[in-house]
């Protein structure tokens, strides 16, 4: 039998019960309440917010290291270009936005970690139609951040095709709630036992990672980059071309699966590994099976871009 609990018993429930990752949350915010909260039991989401029950919503991650968050105003561009595409306005100013992130960041009381900001079309109702909900939601978290092993960076990752497509060029370029795609990805380089999965799009080319970025230094040592037709353009990424731009050649293009597996490295960016080298794709190496130059030049970079440029709190 299912009991119909009164409110005093089930928020007493509610507030008792186990919540794997709870350990991790550092502080949050939600924007109906308009406060920030350190416990991680009252992170809970209205079950009729859209963001829930459609993927009706967008966010993005930035990561902080002593007390610098790096690329805010890069992320939040982006997210305002994503928002701007689902046709979603946040509920308060962008600056306003900027405020709230730092403001958790400093509440989570840690030297490092990451920031996600989720904005959806909020709660009001189980249909699809957005005109349900008469505000958007947004939420902040700050949470543990726990780098890659070093041994990632000397030794290098494994990376394989998957059986997964890249997503369709209008939506790729959307930072959307519904990364389904991106997690069956994730599953299948687990059950296969590689660190990272590669898809690719509909004519065999290059796309993405499940939350990376991908491109290749050829025999030249130029830094090739596909095209964004299918794929996210990662903020890591970008920034790590303008910061390599002195130094290194690197243009777009398509491609192959085989200009992949013979490139001279591949480099993988994203927001929690900064830039990380593949060494064997589908099993083969990448040319001497070690992280290359580029790979390490480009880290070496960024870790430097975040000391001197990261926003401090």
């Amino acid at each position: 039998m299912i009991p119909i609990m009164e409110s005093e018993d089930y928020l007493k429930k509610m507030l008792s019960t186990r919540r794997p990752g709870r350990k991790d949350v550092l502080a949050f915010y939600e924007h109906r309440l308009g406060g920030i909260c350190q416990d991680p039991n009252l992170m809970l989401l209205p079950l009729d917010d859209h963001i829930v029950h459609r993927g009706d919503g967008v966010f993005e991650t930035m990561k902080y290291l002593g007390r610098k968050i790096y690329q805010l105003d890069a992320h939040i561009n982006r997210m305002k270009r994503s928002a701007k595409a689902i046709h979603l306005d946040p509920p308060c100013t962008w600056e306003r936005l900027k405020e709230i992130i730092i403001k958790v960041a400093k509440a989570g009381e840690e030297d490092n970690g990451l920031v996600r900001v989720l904005l959806g079309r909020g709660p009001g109702g189980f249909g699809i139609a957005p005109d349900e909900c008469p505000m958007a939601s947004l939420y902040v978290v700050a949470y543990k951040f726990t780098p890659k092993p070093q041994h990632w960076y000397d030794k290098g990752a494994t990376a394989f095709r998957t059986s997964i497509p890249a997503k369709q060029d209008w939506i790729a370029q959307i930072k959307s709630v519904n990364y389904l795609p991106n997690v069956l990805m994730k599953r299948e380089a687990m059950e296969k036992g590689f660190d990272y999965p590669i898809c690719f799009d509909e004519h065999d080319f290059l796309a993405e990672g499940a939350t990376e970025n991908m491109c290749i230094v050829d025999r030249d040592g130029t830094i090739v980059v596909p095209e964004f037709s299918n794929a996210l353009p990662g903020t890591t990424l970008l920034r790590a071309l303008e910061l390599l731009a002195p130094e290194r050649k690197s243009f777009f293009r398509k491609i192959s699966e085989g200009q992949l597996a013979s490139a001279r490295e591949i480099l993988v960016f994203g927001t929690t590994g900064d830039c990380l080298p593949i060494v064997r794709y589908e099993g083969k190496p990448i040319h001497d099976a070690r992280p290359g130059p580029v790979c390490q030049r480009a880290r070496e970079l960024i870790l430097k871009d975040m000391e001197e440029n990261g926003l401090p709190f």
